[in-house]
């Protein structure tokens, strides 16, 4: 049994309420957001945050879900609002099955997030309607295949769930793509909006200059990442000159995070670009 240090804060950015929930064990802790606007709820935080995110969902007329992607602190807590809400949720279509079970995943993420049980979900359209507003569904692979985010049209707002997170990202997970992450990141400037809401880091003023400076970090990444593996580096003595220090994560998780995937995807690229 894991003990968990545990709290919730609401906050509201012009119409959307922001659901803020921390969560720590022995010490390492993270914070996850939901947020919703206009009848919808965009994802549903984390099932060791049950109790507290609970009392904000009753709180708050529920008219249907969507989630950004299927991971457990995002889906946590959508088979809670199945059951005592009885409103759809959607999700990427490749996810529908995930879904339907329960989650599985490592022990460690498991000891911050909790469990996520299994729901019934349906796929998303090309947009969401809510009562006042149409959002687009991005699709924005990286993070996971199945990402999406969620730009309202009438109000410019843009929900990206783990595409932006912070802008020196450091560490991704084994199955992140950061090529990817870099692309979705340049398709989603094509938007007109300057808010953004993250799932991690929460609402964000200046979220477009936030997104392009991301960009530009990654591309330098990129370059210096290319020109050591032109010298004939290998992946780990590339990881090594650029991410100089270890963090604590890649341990804790055997490196099912680790600095080392993102420099694996910037060199698979250019080898599949070596036979273009």
């Amino acid at each position: 049994m894991f003990k968990r240090e545990k709290s919730i804060e609401i906050q509201r950015n012009r119409d959307v309420q922001c659901s803020h929930g921390k969560v720590a064990v022995e010490g390492f802790g993270l914070s996850v957001y939901c947020f919703f606007v206009d009848g919808l709820l965009i994802d549903t935080g984390s099932y060791s945050l049950t109790q507290e995110f609970q009392s904000f969902f009753n709180e708050i007329p529920i008219e249907q879900v969507a989630l950004t992607h299927s991971h457990e602190d995002h889906a946590g807590n959508a088979a809670w609002i199945q059951q005592h809400k009885n409103v759809p949720i959607f999700v990427h279509r490749d996810s529908v099955s995930i879904c339907a079970e329960n989650g599985d995943y490592p022990i460690y993420r498991q000891a911050l997030w909790g469990e996520r049980p299994a729901f019934v979900a349906q796929p998303f359209g090309d947009t969401l309607q809510t009562n006042s507003a149409t959002l687009d569904v991005i699709a924005t692979p990286g993070h996971t295949t199945d990402h999406v985010s969620f730009y309202n049209r009438e109000t410019g707002a843009m929900f990206t769930g783990d595409l932006y997170i912070q802008t020196k990202t450091k560490v991704v997970l084994d199955e992140e793509n950061i090529v990817h992450t870099l692309a979705s990141l340049k398709k989603i400037l094509n938007y007109d909006f300057e808010e953004v809401y993250c799932c991690h880091a929460g609402y964000i003023a200046d979220g477009r200059a936030k997104i392009q400076e991301k960009i530009a970090y990654l591309e330098d990444l990129e370059g210096n990442v290319k020109q050591l593996f032109n010298k004939g580096y290998s992946v780990e003595e590339i990881t090594k000159a650029i991410f100089v220090r270890d963090y604590p994560i890649t341990k804790v998780s055997r490196e099912q995070w680790s600095s080392k995937h993102i420099i694996t995807a910037f060199i698979n690229q250019f080898r599949q670009e070596s036979f273009i």
